[in-house]
């Protein structure tokens, strides 16, 4: 191992308490999407103590951030993104914790040597993770013009063999929809209209068009609001809808099926529906030569990496929104061995703040840092990186 990952590996061992209280500290007060001002507190706070001045409300997010550590002069860019939203109701049952540590941890070691090298290293911190796709939203803003290279983690459950790099993920979409009718008193509800039942109409189309839809498609539903009592006709319903599919434009395609199935559920009912569209997330197109660089990292650490089933159906995130514009990875760390316990659930929620969560922590800061020092070090790795993005990127995104 070279001298320089043994001090990226040294520099992470050493602020291995300060960053496992970070762990701790976000899992202990879950925010949602665009709400997370505790958790950049307390990464900021981190950040600032070791040296580093934090561009807050970065691209006009108030809860987005950016820290930068420059290099002899100016050449390759590696930036390390941070997740730090949680799930509603269930709070860090997806791990967030975990991401936003290892990418601060992955930050700092990087940047305990890039005095010795050209180019420069950035943590970003990217909210909004499971509603509301704020790297989509970052993108358009311009947050990844000072990129080049973009690397995260994400936690897994099930042992070794959810360790996994070059995992792809579907498109994915949310609709949300009200509908507005009239409350009546239920002995008379001719006198009413009838909001629940346009948003029952509405599941009901969805489920009968199940048949035609291709196999990576996916619509899953449920109702946010739908009365206040059974002796009054509903005067307003509210659901919300997650689709996925292969690709955005297959995305597209079913969000105009679903308004259909609202306009005629309208129409059946009276109730007047109103629509938001969440930005959609993008298929994901892992950077192979990346990932295969993280995979020889970690197992240098001890953890052996896999390979996907390309046959599972897959969940989403909007790290495929900036994998098309610049080559990006996204790999897969187990923080529990037991294969019940799935993520978006309690369990995964208590399991990302136990030790084996912990030690995922500090040696996926590892691997990421290690990764980036490649990148740096190497023209002609750039060179395939590069190359390969080029070609794996779909023409009609370029």
């Amino acid at each position: 191992m070279s001298t320089e990952k043994s001090q990226i590996i040294t520099t992470i061992d050493t602020l291995r308490p300060t960053l496992i209280t970070l762990s701790h500290n976000i899992h202990s007060t879950p925010e949602l999407g665009f709400q997370e001002f505790q958790a950049v507190k307390y990464i900021t706070e981190t950040l600032e103590s070791q040296g580093y001045t934090v561009e807050q409300n970065y691209c006009g997010i108030p809860t987005s951030f950016r820290a930068v550590k420059k290099g002899k002069a100016p050449g390759p860019r590696v930036s390390f993104l941070a997740e730090y939203d949680a799930l509603r109701g269930i709070g860090h049952g997806c791990g967030h914790n975990v991401i936003a540590t290892c990418a601060v941890g992955a930050f700092l070691g990087l940047a305990s040597v890039m005095d010795n090298y050209d180019g420069e290293v950035s943590i970003i911190g990217t909210p909004a993770e499971e509603h509301g796709a704020g790297k989509a939203v970052l993108l358009e803003r311009g947050a990844f013009e000072q990129s080049d290279y973009a690397l995260m983690m994400h936690p897994s459950g099930g042992g070794t063999k959810a360790n996994l790099i070059g995992r792809g993920g579907r498109a994915s979409g949310g609709v949300t929809v009200s509908f507005q009718g009239k409350a009546a008193h239920s002995s008379v509800p001719a006198n009413g209209v009838n909001a629940l039942n346009a948003a029952i109409s509405l599941f009901n189309q969805i489920d009968m068009l199940r048949p035609t839809f291709e196999m990576q498609d996916n619509i899953n539903g449920v109702i946010l609001e739908g009365g206040v009592a059974g002796n009054i006709i509903p005067e307003f319903a509210k659901c919300e809808f997650c689709i996925r599919a292969e690709t955005m434009h297959r995305i597209e395609e079913l969000i105009e099926t679903v308004k259909g199935c609202i306009e005629r559920a309208s129409q059946l009912t009276g109730a007047v529906p109103t629509v938001e569209l969440e930005p959609i997330y993008a298929e994901r197109y892992s950077n192979m030569p990346m990932c295969e660089a993280f995979k020889a990292n970690m197992e240098a650490l001890g953890v052996p990496m896999c390979y996907p089933d390309p046959k599972k159906q897959y969940g989403s995130s909007d790290i495929g929104n900036v994998s098309i514009k610049i080559p990006s990875i996204h790999d897969y760390l187990s923080i529990t061995d037991d294969e019940t316990i799935q993520s978006h659930s309690t369990d995964y929620t208590k399991a990302a703040a136990m030790p084996e969560a912990d030690e995922v922590c500090i040696k996926g800061a590892k691997g990421l840092a290690m990764t980036g020092l490649d990148i740096l070090k190497s023209e002609e790795f750039r060179k395939e990186i590069n190359a390969f993005h080029e070609q794996q990127i779909p023409d009609c995104y370029k």
